[in-house]
């Protein structure tokens, strides 16, 4: 008689797996919780061909020690085949600190770009129609300011406010979470956050206002279950505070904007991000009375983990990137058959 124990299968996030699956294994009630693509809960996708009609935005997060280093690199970029920009900033920018400060020193133009001025954000932009390219900052205690930039240059361009596109990450919340890029405490914090929801649905309608991260929670730690619970209980103290400073949710939630890791457990992430649309969904209606479906719908952008790459043997870096942008690529580009995709 065999004494051999079989080893249980468990995910990243400590769910156990089963060794073979049955059709009746799932108690699923396809009108509850599936539905056709674009249609409530959007567990399959916001749109019903997803992105066989229209390919989502490529971008590259890109960001030289330079403004000028910076826009030669997303010319470049945009002149092969890029169809938007992504920007990433150093540290002193993304914490309001000025390059020539004392508390910058040793960080100017590290881990992106240096902007400290209009004439920086110029130079960034130079020979770049903002009225065709759509350009997402990575910026939050500072997204107000960088915005505004934006938009100076934008008019400097003779491109008004409501004809650019992008998107702001102004996500305060994960940086105390996970991340630490803050400046002001959180209930004020959260007051500029909903400043921008009301602007930008006055004057820049295209713009998507946040991009709320489960990437960073993730990335410090947290299990795919975990990243979502986080992500998304910061995603209702937005809603619920835009709310209560006298903001309709219906005229800001359809520029709401998720961001969301990709880890190795293929089948775990593909079931957290149909997760993480369904409870949206019910959240944004059941919650927060949303009528219009673009409230209900996340959109997300995801990437792949950085945490869980190696520097000793870097052609591993290369199977589990291609096995972590599958998952995404899943949900993205299939929405009438049994499988389908994420971001506009």
């Amino acid at each position: 008689m065999s004494t051999k124990t079989e080893r249980k299968a468990e995910t990243s996030s400590g769910i156990e797996m089963k060794v073979a699956f049955k059709p009746d294994d799932a108690d699923i009630d396809y009108a509850r919780d599936l539905g056709d693509p674009g249609e409530f809960p959007f567990t399959r996708g916001p749109y019903a061909s997803m992105y066989r009609g229209k390919l989502w935005t490529m971008r590259q997060y890109a960001g030289y020690a330079s403004a000028a280093e910076s826009n030669a690199r997303y010319r470049y970029l945009l002149e092969h085949g890029q169809t938007g920009l992504s920007v990433a900033f150093d540290l002193p920018t993304q914490m309001g600190y000025d390059s020539d400060h004392p508390l910058a020193r040793g960080e100017v133009g590290k881990v992106g770009v240096a902007i400290d001025t209009l004439d920086d954000m110029e130079r960034l932009f130079d020979r770049i129609p903002l009225d065709k390219v759509s350009t997402s900052m990575t910026i939050n205690s500072t997204a107000a300011i960088l915005l505004a930039m934006y938009i100076s240059v934008a008019r400097k361009q003779g491109v008004s406010p409501d004809k650019i596109s992008g998107t702001i990450q102004n996500d305060i919340l994960k940086e105390y979470i996970a991340r630490g890029t803050y400046i002001y405490p959180p209930r004020q914090s959260l007051r500029i956050v909903t400043d921008i929801f009301a602007y930008c649905a006055r004057e820049t309608p295209r713009w998507n206002t946040i991009s709320i991260s489960g990437y960073h929670i993730r990335e410090a730690g947290s299990t795919a279950a975990q990243e979502v619970a986080f992500t998304l209980a910061n995603a209702i103290a937005y809603v619920q505070a835009a709310v209560e400073s006298g903001l309709d949710v219906d005229e800001f939630a359809p520029r709401i904007g998720f961001f969301f890791n990709s880890h190795n457990q293929f089948l775990e992430e593909v079931a957290k991000f149909r997760a993480a649309r369904r409870l949206w969904a019910r959240i944004m209606r059941e919650r927060f009375g949303a009528r219009d479906p673009r409230s209900q719908m996340l959109r997300f952008h995801a990437q792949t983990a950085g945490s869980s790459l190696t520097a000793q043997q870097p052609e591993v870096n290369i199977v589990r990137t291609t096995i972590q942008a599958r998952a995404t690529l899943v949900l993205r580009c299939f929405a009438s058959t049994r499988r389908q995709r994420v971001l506009r």
